[in-house]
């Protein structure tokens, strides 16, 4: 007979054994198959990257697992374009989830009975769908919610008195749908956020929700109860008529009323405007706060008026899990104002950063503008910056971007120069240098070899994570006014020929590119001064220095302190002083200019194997 301890010891030691061995590879398998029959069985119009063989934990869009991978917590799917309604036994059966965003979609019929199977759910937002039939009668299951927006839908009856039992409930939106009946004492002292509006609510709004702007109740036939002095938005049709017994001293007391009102909206209107006009500059400098919406709002957008179909367009292989709401709720910080439009780094819900680029200036129609885009977005190479998406209506045009931690090369060159202070070598100069050729090369290959990029310079060349360089901002100057020549001139990247910039061509690519090679060795902007104020152009500084064969006055000093490598940048500056010749057709083309680069440093393509300059389109 085996000892009982030694038996225990054994069983101990296959326990930890099995949990090693499993525990890498957990995943929820249920969860997993629940979500496939979700997807297979409500159709949609944008492809979801949810495959039987890959982890549904850190890999499906909109999906998040808890710390070990056991269960899904968190289902964010907005504007996706489902369409139909939630099938059964399928989102009711993700037993431990706690966020649930699918707004902006099409999704029709009745909430799931078995939703109510969710007790850790505490976000629940089903805004911007179609969705019909009473609210559920027990929301005291959801005993942890704290966020409810079913706002935009088509709910009907009454608002059930169980709400009154979400003691942690903070956000509560129930607006433009078909609710009716009175509204019941909710309570919730924690409650800070509250619209019922646009409903057919009726009676007087209870005494525990009157702290909440008369807006939340708008567009009802409801009343401020014990409050004379409510709203006329508010007051029953039958109380509309009512004289009061002295209408001349009414009158009198009116007009006085109007007369100070407009004085005192007169002088608040004055000083609102001399404050918008000393912070103007201010707020274009620099801002930190909420993405600025100008003419934007989410309703707008995303629900109704002239731009009701106006989507967030995402390309394929992209794991989005945002919308054009997400964006206007979203922190940013404003990263610079550019050649076609303002750029924001905006840090999404889920933790994910993306840049922001609101565009200005676009002459092109709705369709050409969302053919170039589709251009510019299938392009996927390692030193080209993809774009992920992009919005069209009549007031905005938004692009996309991934965000680059390392910094532009014009900081890294002219500001901060690198994070830990150190100025750029030139090993990473010539890995710039290259990884650039490589994205303007990738560029010129696509739609037919006549894609342009038209703004090459170094606000718009970044480090990848290898620390090469990838192109930004490509492919607009087309859909753009064109710039003043006074403007485009002034930047020192514009080839001499073009007097148009919507008629840039690859030719004035291999120009400017020309001249950021320059300001690579030279250290230099295209146009600086002197210490005599002297307006320079580098171009035409680097033709006079090495004319008088002072060549190694030419490279930036930090460069003079790398050994062995002169020979080095004196290949680089030939190549600059090729790109950047005056004639177009003295000129190389860019695949031509990227082999001689490349044979610059032999060994270089070893670090990062030279890629094709063809797109890469996603499967």
């Amino acid at each position: 007979m085996v000892d009982p301890s030694i038996f225990s010891v054994i069983v101990l030691v296959v326990w930890y054994f099995g949990l090693f061995v499993t525990g890498g590879n957990s995943e929820p398998v249920d969860d997993k198959n629940y979500l496939l029959n979700f997807s297979y069985n409500l159709p949609h119009l944008r492809e979801l990257n949810w495959r039987e063989n890959s982890s549904v934990c850190g890999n499906w869009t909109g999906v998040t697992c808890n710390s070990d991978n056991s269960s899904v917590i968190a289902l964010r799917l907005p504007a996706v374009g489902f369409n139909g309604q939630i099938p059964n036994n399928t989102l009711g059966r993700l037993l431990a989830l706690q966020i649930l965003s699918l707004r902006s979609n099409n999704i029709s019929g009745p909430l799931p009975p078995d939703l109510s199977n969710l007790r850790n759910l505490s976000v629940l937002c089903l805004q911007y769908n179609n969705f019909s039939g009473p609210l559920p009668t027990d929301f005291s299951v959801w005993k942890y919610l704290t966020v409810v927006n079913l706002s935009n839908n088509g709910f009907i009856g009454g608002i059930p008195q169980s709400m009154s039992k979400l003691t942690q409930l903070t956000s509560l939106d129930l607006s433009r749908n078909l609710l009716s009946g009175g509204i019941p004492d909710l309570g919730m002292p924690g409650l800070q956020q509250l619209d019922l509006s646009h409903n057919n609510l009726t009676g007087a709004v209870p005494k525990s929700l009157q702290r909440f702007p008369s807006s939340a109740f708008i567009g009802n036939h409801v009343t401020l109860a014990n409050s004379p002095q409510s709203s006329s938005a508010f007051v029953p049709s039958s109380q509309v008529n009512q004289k009061p017994k002295d209408s001349r001293k009414l009158r009198d007391t009116l007009l006085e009323a109007i007369i100070i009102g407009c004085s005192i909206f007169g002088l608040v209107a004055f000083i609102f405007l001399f404050l918008v006009c000393c912070s103007r500059k201010k707020r274009e400098v620099g801002f930190t706060g909420k993405f600025p919406k100008g003419n934007l709002s989410p309703e707008k957008a995303i629900s109704g008026g002239q731009d009701a179909k106006s989507r967030m367009v995402f390309f394929e292989g992209y794991n989005y899990a945002f919308d054009l709401e997400d964006l206007l709720r979203a922190s940013a910080e404003v990263l610079g104002k550019g050649t076609f439009g303002m750029s924001y780094k905006a840090i999404l819900e889920d933790a994910n950063t993306v840049v922001v680029k609101r565009l200005k200036d676009v002459s092109a129609g709705k369709r050409e503008f969302e053919q170039q885009l589709e251009v510019i977005g299938s392009i996927r190479h390692e030193n080209v910056v993809a774009l992920r998406a992009y919005y069209y209506s009549k007031d905005e045009k938004l692009m996309v971007n991934d965000y680059c931690s390392h910094g532009s090369v014009s900081a890294l060159l002219h500001g901060r120069r690198d994070e830990d202070g150190i100025p750029l070598d030139w090993e990473t100069r010539l890995r710039i240098a290259i990884g650039a050729a490589r994205g303007i090369t990738c560029i010129h290959a696509c739609n037919g070899g006549k894609l342009v990029h038209g703004n090459i310079r170094s606000t718009n060349i970044f480090l990848n994570s290898q620390r090469y360089g990838q192109v930004a901002d490509f492919g607009l100057a087309t859909i753009m006014s064109p710039l003043a020549l006074t403007i485009s001139r002034a930047s020192g990247y514009r080839a001499p020929e073009v007097t148009d910039t919507r008629k840039a061509s690859q030719s004035s690519d291999v120009y400017s590119f020309g001249v950021f090679l320059l300001e690579l060795l030279t250290g230099k902007s295209p146009v600086h001064t002197t210490g005599s104020d002297e307006l320079v152009h580098l171009v035409r500084w680097v033709h006079s220095v090495v004319h008088e064969e002072w060549t190694a006055e030419v490279f930036d000093i930090e460069l003079m302190k790398c050994p062995n490598i002169e020979e080095e940048m004196v290949e680089l500056l030939q190549i600059a002083m090729a790109c950047a010749a005056r004639v177009p057709e003295q000129r190389p083309k860019m695949a031509d200019v990227l082999k001689m680069m490349e044979n610059i440093r032999q060994n270089d393509t070893e670090t990062q194997p030279e890629t094709s300059s063809a797109p890469v389109l996603p499967q």
